[in-house]
């Protein structure tokens, strides 16, 4: 479940992201159109750029916060091979009796001549 949920939040951070880099064109248009010199256009220019830098900055930051947080869900739960085991018991490994049950008597026994 860890893996789905990372998924879906990059991809709600990768969103986000576009939105933002989207909100700094459009106000990089702006800032052009109103601008008066090449100057206050260049810099409206930079501004775009650094507002684009931020938004990708973000979301690596929030990519690897979602990482961390799949390892360390990851790491909190039980490992699932653990669930009901049973300690090892000390002593012999070999039975003391015959494991294929009781022998037949010999009295029992069935000779074909």
């Amino acid at each position: 479940m860890q893996p789905i949920k990372e998924k879906v939040s990059n991809t709600a951070s990768s969103g986000k992201a576009h939105v933002d880099i989207y909100k700094a064109k459009a106000e990089e248009k702006v800032e052009k159109a109103a601008a008066r010199t090449e100057e206050e256009k260049e810099i409206a220019h930079h501004l775009r750029k650094a507002k684009e830098a931020q938004a990708k900055m973000e979301l690596h930051n929030s990519k690897a916060q979602h990482a961390a947080d799949k390892l360390r869900a990851k790491q909190s739960q039980p490992h699932h091979t653990m669930l009901g085991t049973v300690p090892p018991q000390t002593g012999t490994a070999v039975p003391s009796y015959p494991l294929g049950g009781n022998p037949t008597p010999a009295h029992k026994k069935h000779t074909y001549m």
